[in-house]
């Protein structure tokens, strides 16, 4: 699947903040110009969201949900978010309760570091560290993997068990030599010479390894499900914190 698969659609509108219209909900996608971060963008606007590559502390504010991308090297991301400002916006994106998903060098930002850059350090979002994948494997691991759950939703927060729901089994599109260490944010992991952590959420956090937007159906059903959720705070539906929610099955 390529970037430009998803075409150059836009949306406009005059809803509340968060919200364009009535159901196409404002999702800023951090730009703080590394890589190629737009193909983010065009995925979320195929499913649903007036989606903006922004790095206008207002309108990060304002979103109904937030999306840190990344690709590269960990140090020269977390330099260039840094540099930005955008670090601080992400903290204080999480810290609002909005819907956050960051999307592989995106999602090991969000941790204490990583042995690519060890001297960097990442945004201490999530405890613990990135760490190279073994030496017994091939390095980056380029290729579609089979997505294994690996909690129960009732165990999860409601948005968390919202985007998990229907995950178990997916196949996904992952480049990437590193990954976080397992632990209690882990909640899907794929076989690499071994269980590899795939993705990881907390609370209103949510973050994988893999492209969901390179992930043909699977990924857009994910992206799908983040809008939803974005929507659902925009909107005053209940959100992330539906009760409702609570009872999405993985």
């Amino acid at each position: 699947m390529t970037d430009d698969v998803f075409g150059d659609e836009t949306s406009t509108g005059n809803g509340r903040p968060g919200e364009t219209g009535s159901d196409r909900p404002t999702i800023a996608v951090l730009d703080y110009g590394i890589g190629n971060l737009r193909s983010a963008q065009k995925a979320l606007q195929k499913v649903g969201a007036d989606a903006h590559l922004t790095a206008d502390p207002g309108l990060i504010k304002s979103a109904a949900g937030v999306v840190l991308p990344g690709v590269g090297a960990f140090g020269a991301c977390m330099d260039a978010l840094h540099a930005s400002g955008l670090d601080e916006q992400a903290r204080l994106a999480v810290a609002s309760g909005r819907p956050f998903l960051g999307i592989c060098v995106g999602m090991q930002m969000l941790f204490d570091g990583s042995e690519e850059s060890p001297d960097v350090p990442g945004l201490g979002l999530l405890p613990g560290m990135i760490g190279w994948l073994p030496d017994t494997v091939k390095r980056p691991q380029m290729q579609w993997n089979r997505l294994t759950v690996t909690v129960e939703a009732d165990t999860v927060s409601p948005f968390v068990a919202r985007l998990l729901d229907g995950l178990d089994g997916s196949w996904m599109y992952f480049v990437h030599s590193l990954a976080a260490e397992p632990g209690d944010d882990t909640v899907a992991t794929v076989d690499y010479g071994g269980p590899v952590v795939a993705a990881v959420g907390r609370d209103n956090m949510f973050a994988t390894q893999f492209h969901p937007e390179k992930s043909a159906r699977p990924g857009l059903a994910l992206l799908g499900a983040f809008v939803d959720a974005c929507r659902g705070a925009a909107g005053g539906g209940g959100g992330i914190g539906s009760p409702a929610d609570a009872s999405a099955r993985v």
